[in-house]
């Protein structure tokens, strides 16, 4: 007697027997080096692997002059030029229940390269782990989603609403070119998901974000007379450390419970991320300058944090007499954004919130909130629901990235599910 398997089964029996060709193509795809700004050969990637679905393709050219009055537009400071986002599309037999499953292509820079321990574009496989820049953030995510669509289409199980596979551009400088770009273009459906690594978590919030530049100058002079100038390098250490209290401060005091519930127990953050000064040996530093990045929770405004930072900065200054007379030098620049935040008791937030406890048989899916920022917040723009949902992995941004194998296993089959039962309502898919 022929045993009837459950649509579940089947797609769970399907991802484990197939799982060696979405295990390679990641690993392709880690080998594409495509930093931000040179994303294109990781983009004719994922272009013919949705036409390899018979899906439609269009791509996407952002429009800087058409985006940069949006209120969720950012400035990434690259250009637009030879660069645009790819869109598959499936059309379904219906227009009730729309679906995006999107991901970036774009990553962060390996540098330094020394750090490493594996090549960052080698996709070395050890264990339940793969390696590289980019495994874990995002493309292990972004094959996830094809693999998921792929795995119904070959089992017959067809969604019966439209369905669009977005991979963009630039999300690591901000998104304005890439996923806010898809969605003011009219790519816009009843659900979204940003498959991001989130430890299988589903994410309805992050903090907001903005870049900052402060720069101290001094008195140049020889080496040989150091008396004669004034170190800017020294004047930036009462402005570093003040920095520095700020946020200890800030992360005992401001405190949001969805972030602290998820992975990264601490709310916000201050980060001073670069620090240049002088330029040369035999000269006294004439200008120091640092560049940061502050986050911060609904409920606070940029406006808010701006004078926050602006007053710490003039307040760490006052009692040197050069810097009074010479005031530091702040500057706004770069990636903003306000706080994300998604109602986590949205229906399609419980939706699928309960397909995945279902398909990973736990009840330790939980609905967190993230510190660092992802693309699922412009869905807000359009009255629509986002979250993420992805792998577990570590060292996204930082020396041996990698991403754990199982748990792109999971995500498809999660996403597998979701989009049967969420473009599908109605239909029954448990025969055959």
């Amino acid at each position: 007697m022929k045993v009837q398997l459950s649509a579940k089964e089947r797609i769970d029996h399907y991802i484990n027997e197939n799982q060696t060709e979405l295990i390679e193509a990641i690993q392709e795809a880690v080998r594409i080096k495509s930093v931000v700004g040179t994303e294109q050969e990781m983009i004719h990637f994922m272009k013919q692997k949705y036409e390899d679905l018979g899906l439609e393709t269009v791509t996407v050219q952002p429009d800087y002059e058409k985006i940069q009055d949006h209120e969720g537009f950012s400035s990434s400071g690259l250009s637009f030029d030879n660069r645009y986002n790819v869109i598959g599309i499936y059309h379904g037999d219906s227009v009730k229940r729309s679906l995006t499953l999107e991901g970036h292509v774009d990553v962060v820079s390996a540098e330094p390269i020394e750090f490493w321990t594996k090549d960052p574009y080698a996709a070395i496989i050890e264990g339940n782990r793969l390696y590289g820049r980019g495994s874990m953030d995002m493309k292990s995510g972004l094959l996830a989603n094809w693999f998921a669509l792929k795995a119904l289409l070959d089992l017959g199980l067809k969604p019966l609403e439209p369905f669009n596979l977005h991979s963009t551009i630039e999300e690591e400088s901000g998104g304005a070119g890439g996923a806010l770009t898809c969605l003011d273009e009219g790519y816009v459906t009843d659900g979204f998901i940003t498959t991001e690594p989130h430890s299988l978590n589903v994410t309805v919030s992050h903090t907001g974000v903005m870049y900052f530049r402060v720069s101290v100058y001094g008195k140049t002079a020889h080496a040989s007379r150091t008396q004669d100038g004034v170190n800017a390098i020294g004047k930036m250490y009462p402005i570093y450390h003040a920095l520095q209290q700020l946020e200890e401060t800030r992360a005992e005091e401001v405190q949001f419970e969805l972030y602290q519930r998820g992975s990264d127990k601490q709310s916000v953050n201050l980060n001073i991320g670069t620090f240049q000064a002088g330029d040369w040996a035999s000269n006294v530093a004439g200008k120091a300058t640092i560049e940061c990045r502050i986050g911060f929770i609904p409920g606070e405004t940029r406006e808010q944090i701006r004078d926050l930072v602006e007053k710490t900065i003039l307040n760490a200054v006052e009692d040197d007499e050069w810097l009074r007379k010479h005031p530091p030098q702040i500057e706004w620049y770069g990636w903003t954004t306000e706080a994300w935040y998604q109602d986590p008791d949205n229906d399609y937030v419980q939706e699928f919130l309960q397909t995945a406890k279902d398909v990973l048989d736990t009840n330790d899916v939980q609905i967190i909130g993230r510190t660092g920022g992802n693309d699922a917040r412009f869905t807000q723009y359009y009255d629509r629901p986002g979250i993420g949902f992805g792998p577990v992995g570590s060292g996204a941004h930082s020396p041996d990235e990698y991403v754990e194998i199982d748990s792109v296993l999971k995500t498809a089959n999660v996403l597998a599910n979701h989009i049967l039962e969420w473009t599908a309502k109605d239909r029954k898919h448990d025969s055959n």
